[in-house]
C-alpha cells in the first residue's frame, strides 16, 4: 500500500517550518527521521494533508554539555547519541539505550525528537527520558516552553505536544561521578520493540545507596517510573540481595494489562527478572 496524497514542505529553517505548520493546520505532521511515521504512511494508518520534512534544520542536530544536564538536539540522530563520546561520558544510560534501538538502519535515520514525540511505550528514548527526569523543549510561533518528560507523555502514543509545536531540543540530566547505570529489555527477535525494559541509576556514597532511578516499559500505557517503590530501600549497602529485594517488590507491585499473546504474570516475572539484572549492572558500575 501507497501513502494517501499529501502537500509536501521541506523548510530551510525553524522558523520557516513553524509557520509552515501553523498555515496547515492540524491536518499536518512532522517528519524527520522517518523510522515511525513512514510505515504509519504507507499503511495508511497515518493520512496527513501536509508533510513538513525538517532534514534541513541539520543546525538541530547537536549534543552540547551544559554542566548539570546535556542539551540534545530533536534532529540528533540515534546512532549520534549512541557514539557520542560526551553522551556515554556524561549520561551513559542514555547512550546504553540508544544502542539497543532497532537495526543499525533505523538508527542512522531515526531522530531523539521523532522518538519522543511518536511517544511509542515499548520505545528506549521516551523510557529514558522518564526515568532520568528529562526537560523537553517545544518552538511555537509565540517562543518556546519546557515540559519535564513526566507531563509530557500522557497515554499510548499520545504527548502534551500541541498542534502548532516542534520538539527543539531535550535536556537530559548528567551522571555522578558516583553513580552506575544500566538498561536492560527482553524482546522476542534482535531489533524488535521490548517485551518489558529497565533503565535503572544507582548513586553510592561509601557503599550505601544514596539516589536510585528506576524506570520501566512495558507494563503500562506509559514508561513507569518507580519512585516510590524504591524510596524504602535507600540508605542500604548496595548489594545482590539488596538488588534481588528491590526487584521482587518491583515485580509484584507492577500490574500490567493481561493478554492472550502476553500474560500479566509473564511481564511481572520478566519485569522482576530484568530489574534484578539491571541492579546488578548498576551497583557494579558506580564508585562510591
Amino acid at each position: 500500500m501507497k501513502p494517501a496524497a499529501f502537500d509536501y514542505f521541506r523548510p530551510s529553517s525553524l522558523e520557516q517550518a513553524l509557520l509552515q505548520l501553523a498555515a496547515c493546520g492540524a491536518g499536518a505532521k512532522v517528519i524527520a527521521g522517518g523510522q515511525s511515521l513512514g510505515p504509519m504512511l504507507n499503511m495508511r494508518l497515518a493520512m496527513p494533508s501536509a508533510l513538513i520534512d525538517l532534514n534541513d534544520l541539520t543546525e538541530h542536530a547537536y549534543i552540547r554539555d551544559r554542566g548539570a544536564s546535556l542539551s540534545i538536539g530533536a534532529l540528533t540522530r540515534h546512532e549520534q547519541i549512541a557514539e557520542s563520546w560526551l553522551v556515554q561520558a556524561r549520561c551513559p544510560l542514555l547512550a546504553q539505550a540508544a544502542k539497543t534501538i532497532g537495526h543499525y538502519a533505523i538508527r542512522q535515520r531515526g531522530t531523539l525528537g521523532g522518538s519522543l514525540a511518536h511517544a511509542d511505550p515499548a520505545a528506549q528514548l521516551p523510557l529514558i527520558a522518564m526515568t532520568l527526569g528529562a526537560e523537553i523543549e517545544m518552538a511555537n510561533p509565540r517562543g518556546s516552553r519546557r515540559l519535564p518528560a513526566s507531563e509530557f507523555f500522557l497515554s499510548v502514543m499520545s504527548t502534551a505536544l500541541a498542534a502548532d509545536e516542534i520538539i527543539h531540543c531535550v535536556h537530559f540530566p548528567t551522571a555522578h561521578a558516583n553513580e552506575g547505570s544500566a538498561f536492560q529489555s527482553f524482546s522476542r527477535r534482535h531489533g524488535d520493540y521490548a517485551i518489558v525494559a529497565v533503565a535503572t541509576t544507582v548513586l553510592l556514597d561509601q557503599g550505601r545507596v544514596l539516589r536510585v532511578r528506576l524506570g520501566l516499559s512495558g507494563v503500562d500505557s506509559t514508561p513507569a517510573v518507580c519512585d516510590a517503590m524504591v524510596r524504602p530501600y535507600l540508605g542500604a549497602v548496595g548489594s545482590a540481595a539488596w538488588a534481588a529485594d528491590l526487584a521482587t517488590a518491583v515485580g509484584a507491585a507492577v500490574a500490567p494489562e493481561d493478554d492472550a499473546r502476553m500474560p500479566a504474570l509473564y511481564r511481572k516475572e520478566l519485569t522482576k527478572k530484568l530489574v534484578e539484572q539491571a541492579l546488578l549492572h548498576a551497583l557494579d558500575r558506580a564508585k562510591g
